[in-house]
């Protein structure tokens, strides 16, 4: 799941865990530049078309947790905060706020004259609007949880919102950075039959125009934008599942930005004439991959049988094969290099003896002779499945496939159009294993992901894990402030989940975007190259498309 934002918007908040010490660098050299001449000062005009391996699912943010749908909320949607270059927390639709001496209540006061795209005004109650919808039990949406901490919320006047907690909530500031609602157009209604659905309305720097389904959705700039209209007018999102396909439109003009693989970013764009015409840029994503066990399948229900299938997984290999190197290897939840990082976890590295070893401790044996462990007359046998559109996910499944063979452990590998992976797969929990990865953010709480309670319908713990220890470990990372004392407490919940192996973490990647050179104004910066996109602009004489 990549996540490119126009601003580092927080829709996808709730679905991550945490990046800082982020490095982001451009693929450039002086002489690509040469012969380009000023661009001039920033003008408006042309359009920027983006390539995905994914289409949205739903575009209203309190019904969807696929980044998909986030890229286009961050363009139409705005919260009350967001974070700027450097991952710092910055004003959206709020001005400032202030925040209680005893951390219990936050006002925020609300940026006047703001208006929804159909042109009715922004105020506080779309705020408390918005907070009603979450904690509804009617609305089935996997973000309820922290705004389930407030006490009260009140619009106080058209322009400031207060909010107070039952008990301090050291994720409760971020957590405002949810994309607010209109209340003018969802109050009243079944939130799960809206049109906003597919047609949605914010207060963002880019209005929806249009969503054909599978192939594209188009946003044009929004005149009217309390910062001011982006450059770019237009915005192009095309739905182009295959990863050599979407290249080949790169190179033929029909793409301005996509995320590179690693073959192609390392091999296949390293000449003068690609030079020319794009920009490469590499820096470590805010995210990691892993192979996730359903941990109601019987067979899974045993943590030595976890760990023996993360000691026979080659990760590196994976990293080398896949990745071409442009990665590393994960071991929990969190950045390797950022503060909440515990380095000093159990490891797995390849070993497939100790994995034959555990499995055998397990009870696990080829009673057969058919070359696959079995016990109690049951195979060790499963489906992984991921979703199509990631040639990462897929390739990194072949080798795990090979490489569990190898200790007696009969894998298949399913690949499934990203909607109906969603709908038939992982909201219900009807897999036995998946590879994903989930995106991160600034703020280490994983309560969403790892929480005993997180594992209903449309939830985000769909691997069902439940310890208690980490449920205290959770609850305790949330309610503190200081930051030595939350690492003591995230130190130990990483070590939980090293222990337990409810994943087996692969691989933190490369982000490896490619933008047309005719873009100018890209900053590159600790939250990457999207944070600033209404900045972006061509000059004049650039320009390729003139709507």
């Amino acid at each position: 799941m990549s996540l490119p934002s126009n601003r580092l918007g927080l829709v996808g908040l709730l679905l991550m865990v945490c990046c800082l010490g982020l490095g982001c660098g451009c693929d450039r050299r002086d002489d690509d530049l040469a012969g380009q001449g000023e661009a001039g000062p920033p003008v408006a005009g042309d359009t920027l078309i983006m390539g995905s391996g994914s289409d949205a699912v739903n575009l209203l943010p309190v019904l969807s947790s696929d980044s998909a749908s986030s890229d286009i909320q961050n363009f139409v949607y705005n919260g009350l905060i967001r974070y700027d270059k450097d991952l710092n927390v910055e004003g959206d639709l709020a001005e400032s706020w202030d925040v209680s001496s005893d951390n219990l209540t936050l006002t925020f006061h609300l940026r006047q004259g703001v208006r929804w795209h159909d042109g009715a005004p922004f105020t506080a109650e779309d705020v408390l609007f918005t907070y009603r919808l979450l904690v509804d039990p009617k609305t089935p949406t996997a973000y309820a949880e922290r705004y389930r901490q407030v006490a009260e919320a009140e619009a106080v006047d058209a322009y400031t919102f207060r909010v107070g907690y039952h008990k301090p909530l050291a994720t409760a500031l971020v957590s405002w950075g949810f994309p607010v609602h209109p209340k003018h157009l969802l109050e009243g209604a079944e939130i799960t039959k809206s049109p906003l659905a597919s047609h949605p309305i914010g207060t963002g720097p880019y209005r929806f125009v249009a969503w054909q389904r599978g192939e594209k959705i188009v946003l044009e700039a929004n005149s009217d934008y309390f910062e001011g209209p982006p450059y770019i007018q237009r915005i192009l999102y095309r739905v182009i599942p295959d990863a050599s396909t979407m290249f080949l439109e790169m190179q033929s003009g029909g793409l301005d930005y996509m995320g590179l693989t690693p073959l192609q970013f390392a091999m296949q764009t390293d000449t003068p004439a690609f030079r020319r015409r794009f920009r490469k840029y590499r820096y470590p994503a805010s995210a990691y991959s892993y192979l996730g066990y359903n941990l109601r399948r019987p067979m899974f229900q045993d943590k030595r049988v976890r760990q023996a299938l993360s000691y026979a997984i080659d990760k590196q290999e994976i990293i080398d094969g896949v990745l071409l190197g442009l990665g590393q290897i994960a071991s929990g939840p969190y950045k390797p290099g950022s503060w909440v990082h515990n380095a000093n976890v159990q490891r797995y590295p390849y070993d497939p003896e100790q994995a034959r070893a555990l499995l055998t401790e397990a009870g696990w044996q080829d009673s057969d002779g058919d070359g696959v462990l079995d016990r109690e007359g049951q195979p060790l046998a499963f489906t992984i499945v991921t979703n199509q559109g990631n040639d990462q996910r897929v390739k990194a499944g072949e080798i795990i496939q090979r490489r569990l063979s190898e200790v007696g452990v009969k894998v298949k590998l399913r690949v499934v159009e990203w909607a109906s992976f969603l709908k038939e797969f992982i909201n219900p929990g009807n897999y036995d294993a998946t590879i994903l990865g989930w995106n991160i953010t600034p703020d280490p709480d994983g309560y969403n992901v790892w929480h005993s309670s997180k594992t209903g319908p449309r939830e985000l713990n769909f691997t069902f894990f439940k310890n208690a220890e980490v449920d205290q470990l959770l609850e305790a990372g949330r309610r503190t402030f200081d930051q030595a004392e939350r690492k003591r407490l995230y130190d130990r919940f990483q070590e939980i989940l090293a222990e337990e192996q409810p994943y087996t973490f692969l691989y933190v990647p490369d982000s490896l975007p490619v933008v047309a050179a005719r873009f100018r104004g890209i900053q590159p910066a600790p939250a990457g190259i999207m944070y600033n996109f209404n900045q972006w602009y061509v000059p004049k004489q650039e320009q390729k498309y003139l709507r």
